[in-house]
């Protein structure tokens, strides 16, 4: 053989070195490492859950339990409607590991344990382990927050709430359907194809199987556009009620499995192929005859489920948050992680300054998050109550529509790993918005803010005195609060087209004005005077990173 044929072979493996990447961020626990939770979760008087929180904080930051949150979130549900033999039998199967999280959330009280154990912090602690486990998966939170906000519309109906509530209150979780189960998880099923969030243009129609009226038998009739997690062991409902028990929109408690054993009318004709939440099932449904029973008066729907909708709409703002709290972490474990150009990402003044922007939006979030839970306590004075019915919209509509942007910018800071499934941000991305569109959308959110200012004003006082605690504190706050004074105003003058097209401005600025007060109030002053000079002084800009020269990046960080 001639020297030109010899083959040279290179060391093995030479080009397979990994270095410069970050480590899994596996085995920590998220909840001593969020500091701002923690100062939240203690100053609002939950500081005897804290064991438990750190118990949450060990399990979600486990490798395992992320392991089970990418399987939920890649192996997705199935929907069966029929068995092998042609029986109908409508069930949607999940992988194990879906299971094994919400399992693990509801034995840790992430849905009800407010209910069960009600004392002040209680609504804080429940928040605070609904955030742990919604930050490292957030499908499962669905049903966990709808058995979380039921609790309310059940207990309208005592007859009704002596055989659910212990149900839904029971830290056991078991898949099957089953009439026979000591434990339940909730969903519900309101808007229609027809009618989305105007619930009111409902078609389906309910029969009462006997005399008719609160707390009897109905049968069902009509198609539900969106059913979240269809195999609840019971939902909520809204139909339009006929005979002499009473007429008009009522709402209703259809279970899965009647107490014969026998499965209730319940026809899953598809799963939602959504943009994220895709360990979770969605589902359109037909009901034919289906068995419910009326919660509440007659006609009275709407005001029946109120409160179950001001529940999730604060699980709403807790989820966002959540998800704001696992961008940071990612980004900054992966800046801290990776060099480039000689230091580590972390440390190049670019990056450093749009993290910690990224940090203040999660500690903004998470401070009224927080502040909002305690305000939903058993405790709660007149004032605490007028306060939080306009802050929770408030806040809902602020917090969720800036989930998705910082979920974006997160991910930017991975490069092209964020943008990979293998890592996390990519689903955070597609999760984020959801939020924004559950329990009602920005238009919504913001005429809902609109009906409570005319509707009750002692909600506005509530909201008025709340952020003025703040006041003296610092000077571009002053002028903000001074400004939504002016601008509440001029909205309760305005004709009713008017204060609609002004009612998003509004609310953004009663938004910003809540968080920067909070974080005055509660927060080092290098995160308060930042937030409030990125976001409501002279430079103010949207776009993270744009921080103001002067602004203490370091201990910003440091907080995250």
């Amino acid at each position: 053989m001639t020297q030109s044929a010899t083959h040279i072979h290179p060391e093995p493996h030479v080009t397979h070195s990994v270095f410069n990447q970050a480590p899994p961020r596996v085995d920590v626990n998220e909840y001593e490492l969020d500091t701002v939770l923690v100062e939240a979760v203690r100053r609002h008087d939950g500081a005897w859950g804290d064991a438990e929180l750190r118990e949450i904080g060990a399990l979600v930051g486990s490798e395992s339990f992320k392991h089970d949150a990418h399987l939920a979130n890649t192996i997705t549900p199935v929907l069966h409607t029929f068995d092998r033999w042609g029986h109908r039998i409508d069930e949607v199967e999940y992988h194990p590991a879906y299971h094994r999280i919400i399992s693990a959330a509801i034995a840790h009280g992430a849905h009800t344990r407010c209910w069960a154990d009600p004392q002040p912090g209680s609504h804080v602690v429940r928040a605070a382990a609904f955030m742990l486990f919604g930050q490292i998966e957030p499908g499962h939170g669905c049903p966990v927050s709808m058995t979380h906000a039921v609790i309310p519309s059940l207990e309208l109906q005592p007859d009704v709430a002596a055989s659910w509530v212990p149900k839904a209150l029971s830290r056991s979780y078991s898949p099957e359907l089953s009439a026979d189960k000591e434990s339940a998880i909730f969903g519900m099923s309101m808007t229609e194809k027809q009618g989305g969030s105007d619930v009111r243009a409902n078609t389906t129609v309910a029969v009462p199987a006997g005399t008719g009226g609160p707390g009897t038998e109905y049968l069902l009739t009509g198609h539900k556009w969106f059913c979240s997690a269809p195999m609840s062991d019971a939902f909520l409902v809204l139909a339009q009620a006929q005979g002499a028990g009473g007429e008009g929109l009522s709402c209703f408690l259809l279970p899965r499995v009647l107490p014969d054993g026998t499965r209730n009318v319940f026809r899953i004709q598809r799963l939602k192929n959504k943009l994220g939440n895709k360990s979770n099932a969605s589902s359109e449904i037909e009901l034919d005859g289906t068995v419910a029973i009326m919660l509440g008066e007659p006609g009275r729907g709407v005001r029946t489920i109120i409160e179950m909708v001001a529940q999730t709409r604060l699980d709403c703002v807790l989820g966002s948050t959540a998800g704001m709290r696992q961008s940071v972490a990612e980004a900054l474990w992966h800046a801290r992680n990776r060099a480039a150009f000689g230091a580590t990402l972390a440390d190049q003044p670019a990056m450093t300054a749009v993290l910690a922007d990224l940090a203040l939006e999660s500690e903004a979030a998470t401070t009224t998050a927080i502040r909002l839970a305690r305000a939903h306590d058993e405790d709660a004075d007149d004032q605490e109550r007028a306060f939080r019915r306009l802050a929770t919209a408030v806040a809902k509509y602020w917090i969720c529509k800036r989930g998705p942007h910082h979920a974006y910018e997160a991910l930017e800071c991975l490069g092209g790993n964020g943008y990979t499934e293998d890592f996390p941000l990519a689903m955070r991305y597609r999760e984020q918005p959801v939020m924004a569109v559950w329990e009602g959308s920005g238009n919504v959110i913001a005429l809902d803010v609109l009906r409570a200012m005319t509707r009750e004003p002692e909600s506005v006082a509530a909201f008025d005195a709340e952020i003025g605690k703040a006041r003296g504190a610092n000077r571009i706050l002053d002028t903000h609060l001074d400004r939504v004074r002016d601008q509440l105003g001029e909205l309760s003058r305005l004709d009713p087209a008017g204060a609609q097209r002004q009612t998003r401005f509004t609310v953004e600025a009663m938004a910003l004005a809540l968080q920067a007060s909070l974080l005055v109030r509660y927060s080092p002053a290098a995160v308060a005077d930042a937030f409030i000079a990125a976001r409501l002084g002279p430079d103010r800009s949207f776009e993270y990173g744009a921080l103001p020269t002067g602004t203490d990046l370091g201990a910003i960080l440091e907080r995250h």
